[in-house]
């Protein structure tokens, strides 16, 4: 645990006004491997149960407010785009939570402290233990200060905050069918690398070397999808056509 990222996370509370119980924080920091190896202590999960619950009622709201002109459609569409794994680990990495979270031997020899879904249910546990130090304002505030960003970028740029799901969307819409993946890994088991490189339509795209096969796809996704929205021509409706 680094002072470095303790100050991130507490600067943010301080910020917000927010006193967070010390067992709860730990609680919510705390991996089941780690339980595990410590004679069942308690973790996180049942704080990440929460934490989810207050998260999407904070985020449906925000969304429901803020666009009051967009579909039901759009709404929910939004939600997923920001409500999911991938958004929520890179909230969690701004945060620096890999460097305080209790992981078990296995999952620290395995990289989990930068685990997608390791880090996106710490997030959660963390939203749910300032709802119970502090209340739902004060969660409100929480949610609002790491979410609101990234429905602000989903909305400009109407796409998912999953790149491979945005890279799949991208693909069906310029009729190149669904993208694969090819994988590489290199190092030893303790420090293993993982690259993927996209491919769509035959073509292979820049390949992203990570610490997890599911993060270097979300790498090599963004980067062919980059590449592809500056070339890509939808494909056009045919009974749109007809109709006209």
């Amino acid at each position: 645990m680094t002072s470095a990222a303790v100050s991130r996370v507490h600067e943010l509370f301080q910020e917000l006004g927010i006193e967070i119980d010390p067992q709860l924080l730990e609680r919510a920091l705390t991996h089941r491997s780690w339980a595990y190896e410590h004679g069942g202590a308690p973790h996180n999960e049942r704080l990440e149960f929460l934490g989810d619950a207050v998260l999407g009622v904070v985020v449906t709201e925000h969304l429901y407010r803020t666009y009051p002109d967009e579909p039901e459609g759009w709404l929910a569409k939004m939600r997923a785009a920001v409500v999911n794994t991938y958004a929520l680990a890179d909230v969690a990495r701004t945060l620096g939570l890999g460097s305080l979270l209790k992981l078990g031997k296995g999952e620290v020899g395995t990289g989990g402290a930068d685990k997608d879904s390791i880090l996106a249910d710490a997030t959660e546990a963390l939203i749910a233990a300032v709802f119970l130090s502090n209340g739902r304002d004060a969660a409100e505030r929480f949610v609002h200060a790491l979410m609101d960003p990234v429905v602000a970028t989903a909305s400009a740029e109407g796409r998912s905050t999953d790149w491979k799901t945005a890279l799949q969307e991208l693909a069906a819409e310029a009729g190149l069918g669904a993208p694969q993946y090819r994988h590489t890994s290199s190092g030893p088991d303790h420090d293993k690398r993982f690259e993927a490189v996209a491919v769509v339509a035959g073509v292979a795209h820049p390949g992203f070397t990570a610490r997890s096969k599911k993060l270097a796809e979300q790498g090599a996704a963004k980067l062919a999808h980059e590449a592809l929205a500056l070339t890509v021509v939808p494909v056009a409706d045919p009974l749109a056509s007809a109709e006209g």
